[in-house]
């Protein structure tokens, strides 16, 4: 396994062999230092050292630090959290494809969900080569079971990458009997309008034996609905949204990530609802084997979507803005007086966060309506 381990060496998690060495660098550096005692205010560095060096694995490490966390943030900032995991096996190996709506969370509470149901391994992550610009951070998400997606490269070296990574995905699931976690598309739905992606399901069937079909099925795909009543990072997707709608060329800087990071871990969830749809090697296995690449791609994506949209758990909040978007009471049974007089507090609150000169707050305020109206638009369709 070693040596095809070594073609993935630059996207890859970091294997057992390699941890100690990525704690000491991580240990050594100031800025990781600062975060840990943010975070630990009360722990010495040398028992933070310790501690980490007693991880002989990923999932040890994982064990020890990250699934405590999360589960410190879900008892700080949301009512409630929990995973319908039904329709798949805690024995079974799957790549669970989600919308994706938090940068850090939407694996991070899956990772936990997963140990809280009983399986004996958490997910290896698919993360953006955007958000690792600082080396500490790169070590960290690769010790954390992340492998790396390579974005904003020239056409040729992209096909390249995305083989790659799509050679990697297989080898995670049949070779070292992992799970995956992947986002529908790149970047999170700044509008809540889940879409599968056809580019994401043609870079998977890059690797493996057979049709399109055949390749996919290798990956035990699982179409994964995540649900938050309340997302922290409403306002901030807001303002990104009128700013490309004043500015065609305005690009996030890394600081704007970091800031949806922080905001996103730890502000104010609601409740929170996983669904696991069942796996999609079923279906594939329905289609026809003549079908066109296109519109087998096409077939797979919308098939997806019906899946995670029809999963979604819906909150009083989804009903309140679909209906003041639309300027109706059409789903008033839906929510009491009280949810509304809430879910109107609450956008006015996040309205009051937005630090943008020129704040276009009609528009802000129609663009919060649509986040939280989209899956109720898209639940009720299906």
């Amino acid at each position: 396994m070693n040596t095809q381990l070594s073609k993935f060496d630059a996207i890859r998690p970091f294997e057992p062999e390699e941890l100690p060495e990525a704690y000491d660098r991580l240990l050594a550096n100031p800025q990781f230092q600062t975060v840990v005692k943010y975070l630990y205010p009360q722990v010495p560095m040398e028992a933070i050292a310790q501690k980490m060096k007693a991880c002989k694995t990923n999932l040890e490490f994982q064990k020890a630090f990250c699934y405590g966390f999360i589960k410190d943030i879900l008892a700080k900032a949301a009512k409630g959290c929990e995973m319908d995991y039904s329709a798949i096996s805690p024995t079974g190996r799957y790549t669970f494809l989600s919308n994706h709506r938090d940068i850090v969370l939407d694996s991070g509470i899956l990772d936990v969900l997963l140990i809280d149901a009983g399986f004996d391994t958490t997910c290896e992550i698919a993360i953006g080569d955007n958000l690792l610009a600082l080396p500490w951070v790169k070590d960290l998400v690769r010790v954390n079971k992340s492998f790396i997606v390579q974005r904003g490269l020239p056409l040729r070296e992209m096909l390249i990458a995305s083989k790659l990574m799509s050679e990697y995905m297989h080898f995670a699931i049949i070779e070292k009997k992992e799970n995956i976690w992947i986002a529908q598309r790149s970047g999170r739905a700044k509008d809540s309008n889940d879409r599968t992606s056809e580019a994401v399901l043609k870079m998977m069937a890059m690797a493996g034996q057979g049709t399109p079909a055949e390749r996919l099925k290798e990956l035990n795909i699982v179409p994964l609905s995540i649900s938050y009543e309340y997302d922290p990072c409403d306002y901030l997707k807001a303002q990104e949204l009128q700013q490309k709608r004043d500015d065609e060329n305005w690009k996030k800087g890394p600081q704007d990530d970091l800031i949806s990071m922080q905001t996103g871990i730890y502000g104010f969830k609601g409740h929170v609802h996983y669904h696991c749809a069942p796996c999609l090697n079923d279906y594939l296995s329905q289609l026809p084997a003549d079908l066109p690449k296109e519109e087998f791609f096409a077939k797979v994506a919308e098939y997806i979507d019906h899946d995670i949209h029809r999963n979604y758990q819906l909150y009083p909040c989804n009903y309140v803005a679909l209906d003041e978007l639309q300027g109706t009471t059409e789903y008033e049974a839906h929510y009491t007086a009280e949810d509304k007089a809430f879910f109107d507090k609450y956008v006015e609150g996040q309205l009051a966060k937005v630090q943008m000169p020129h704040a276009d707050m009609p528009y802000l305020h129609e663009r919060i309506l649509t986040m939280y109206a989209n899956p109720a638009i898209n639940f009720l369709k299906v």
